[in-house]
């Protein structure tokens, strides 16, 4: 009898000791899988927060890229106007129905009042060289007027938000 007693708490202690093992295990296997959910939800989240700013990003750049667009066409179409009416004028002064004017002193003419007479009645006027010098000086002023403005927008609007 001692040992039919002995054959039952063996048996017993067998099983308890896998029932608690196999708890145990799917504590532990549990734990585990646990852990790399976190983990992998912690990097999920990080990714979608990188994601969400390289979306910001992007869409601050396109903004950007249009506002400069827009600022190219205003100052270039500016600019075409400017030469446009360079242009137009030179045309005027060299079909005669428009003048340059200047604050001149002829050369070689006394300030002295003496006998009246007519040597020369044309007024002061540039050289044909000179004109042209004129209008191409006008025309790189007015482009690097615009050039400047446009830049300075840019910077403004650009580059100091």
């Amino acid at each position: 009898m001692y040992l039919g007693t002995v054959m039952k708490i063996p048996y017993q202690l067998l099983i308890s000791l896998f029932v608690c093992s196999l708890a145990g295990g799917l504590i532990l296997s549990a734990n585990y899988y646990h852990t790399k959910y976190q983990d992998e939800k912690r990097r999920a989240d990080k990714s979608e927060k990188s994601l969400g700013l390289a979306k910001q990003t992007i869409s601050d750049m396109q903004t950007r890229q249009r506002d400069v667009a827009a600022l190219d066409a205003k100052y270039t179409g500016e600019l075409a106007n400017a030469k446009a009416t360079i242009e137009q004028l030179q045309r005027d002064v060299a079909a005669g129905t428009k003048r340059l004017r200047l604050a001149a002193t002829c050369s070689g003419v006394s300030s002295i009042t003496s006998t009246t007479s007519v040597d020369d009645v044309a007024g002061p006027r540039l050289t044909d060289a000179a004109q042209r010098d004129y209008f191409t000086l006008r025309e790189r002023i007015e482009t690097s007027r615009k050039m400047i403005a446009g830049m300075q927008a840019y910077i403004i609007q650009q580059c100091l938000k």
